[in-house]
């Protein structure tokens, strides 16, 4: 009826390949370290210089080596800026949860709360800044 298939598959895998693999948790030590790495080009971008400071030694903890640091300006707004931050820091914030990496995490939280400030207070001058409080934490469910 059909005659069998006499080469290897190309999906099968190659057990004799000579080039490095990566774990899953290297493969996610990378990315968050990706992601913070362009969490700190914004927030320097910013001026926010503290933020900045705590963002720089997760990257170099993650990296093993302190992040290059440079204030390049873009043609953003501040507003623009902090809707990206909040999203790397989101980003940030998920691979930090999948590994497990509550320094991280916390940080994560901590700038993305910070953005969502400042945006507040950009959207509207008189109030503090400040979110108001609930008395309960957003997203706990």
């Amino acid at each position: 009826m059909y005659e069998p298939i006499r080469s290897p598959s190309v999906h099968s895998p190659a057990d004799d390949a000579d080039f490095p693999h990566r774990s899953r948790e290297e493969e996610l030590d990378i990315q968050l370290a990706g992601h913070l790495a362009a969490l700190l080009a914004v927030t320097d971008e910013l001026g926010l210089g503290a933020a900045g400071d705590r963002i720089a030694e997760q990257v170099a903890r993650l990296r093993g080596a302190p992040p290059a640091r440079h204030a390049g300006l873009t043609a953003a707004t501040p507003a623009d800026l902090h809707r990206r931050a909040h999203a790397l820091a989101g980003r940030a914030l998920l691979v930090a949860a999948s590994r497990a990496d509550t320094t991280a995490a916390i940080l994560s939280a901590e700038r993305m709360d910070a953005h969502t400030a400042a945006l507040a207070a950009l959207a509207d001058p008189t109030s503090s800044g400040q979110p108001a409080s609930s008395g309960q934490l957003v997203g706990a469910h």
